[in-house]
């Protein structure tokens, strides 16, 4: 099999040749990559199942003061510490402007630019667009983590005013993109920490299982597969999103569930793409023990299909190089 016939054979729940997989890295995980293997070109050999399209506006994100950044929403970014993403600097969205706020436009045609290169030629990759900061993140985002988790149970009226109008906007990109080419479009949204959901499950039900209910529902309704990432123990509701139409869920962290477990329960109606993990064994493990957790995976979680391998997030700075040199080989020797 090709790459791509493997990733698609097994979101169909069978047994490809060998299990897919994909890995994604923070910048400073890829320096130190590429000083350990002396290759600044060595991603491209590592074959990869994915091809990752995050699509934005051209110059929609502009540093307009040393690591401080502007999205095209308006929002500011201190990258400081964090040069990937960085910690929200501003806040946009009050119960005033709720209403009138300008969003950036959905229907310009320079934020599918990259997806439209992307799938002219797709090669041996399977195309997946990240509409990432898709409900609930770009929710705290714009009106602040606290204020919209207060703003639920104080004034739902404007937790729902501006739900809807990031779902109205959503909805607009969804049908752009799914327009084209693509094979996966998944969604970006972290509802959990490590021991639960943050709003629960009562509040989650309320504000956000209705509206991804209906981007889900469009793009399955154009032939796509629907992905979901949400960091956190959010395991609770899975029966909810296979209801709800999604049928990946990254990143599929082994430090917040039991991911055997779940490949039991739900393996034949969910695949997961993720599973290595980046908070222990990446960082702290031996070789030995990386080779050991990415065989049994493969052998477990990889069976009968269902299964994108790869690490329970994009590989942070901390993680050994040796160790994911050993993740890498294993992978690449199935």
């Amino acid at each position: 099999m090709k790459n791509r016939e493997r990733v698609l054979t097994a979101l169909v729940h069978k047994q490809p040749d060998k299990v897919p997989y994909n890995i994604e890295f923070t910048q400073q995980a890829h320096a130190n990559m590429v000083e350990f293997y002396g290759d600044p070109d060595f991603v491209s050999k590592m074959g990869n199942c994915l091809n990752v399209v995050r699509s934005r506006p051209l110059g929609g994100w502009k540093e307009i003061e040393p690591d401080i950044w502007v999205d095209d929403f308006g929002v500011l970014w201190n990258r400081s510490v964090d040069k990937d993403i960085g910690t929200v600097w501003n806040q946009l969205v009050t119960p005033e402007n709720v209403h009138s706020l300008p969003f950036p436009d959905p229907d310009a045609p320079q934020r599918f630019a990259a997806v439209e290169a992307a799938v002219k030629d797709k090669g041996d990759q399977v195309v997946l667009y990240n509409l990432g900061f898709s409900l609930f993140e770009r929710a705290w985002v714009l009106a602040g983590m606290e204020n919209l988790l207060m703003a639920m149970l104080t004034n739902p009226k404007f937790a729902h005013a501006l739900l809807d109008r990031i779902l109205e906007w959503n909805l607009r990109v969804i049908e752009h993109v799914c327009a084209l080419d693509i094979d996966i479009l998944l969604t970006g949204d972290d509802w959990g920490m490590q021991t639960g959901l943050l709003m629960g499950p009562k509040l989650w039900r309320e504000f956000i299982k209705p509206r991804i209910r209906q981007m889900y529902a469009l793009t399955k309704s154009r032939g796509k597969y629907v992905a979901i990432h949400s960091c956190g123990k959010v395991d609770e509701l899975f029966p909810e999103l296979i209801e709800c139409g999604v049928d990946i869920f990254n990143p599929f962290q082994p430090e917040v569930m039991d991911v055997f477990d779940v490949k039991r329960r739900y393996g034949d109606r969910l695949s997961f793409y993720g599973g290595i993990s980046i908070q222990r064994t990446l960082p702290h493990g031996t070789v030995d023990q990386v080779r050991e957790e990415v065989k049994r995976l493969l052998d477990q979680i990889g069976r009968n299909g269902g299964y994108i391998a790869g690490p329970s997030h994009e590989v942070p700075r901390d993680a050994k190089p040796e160790n994911l040199a050993a993740m890498i080989e294993v992978l690449q020797d199935q």
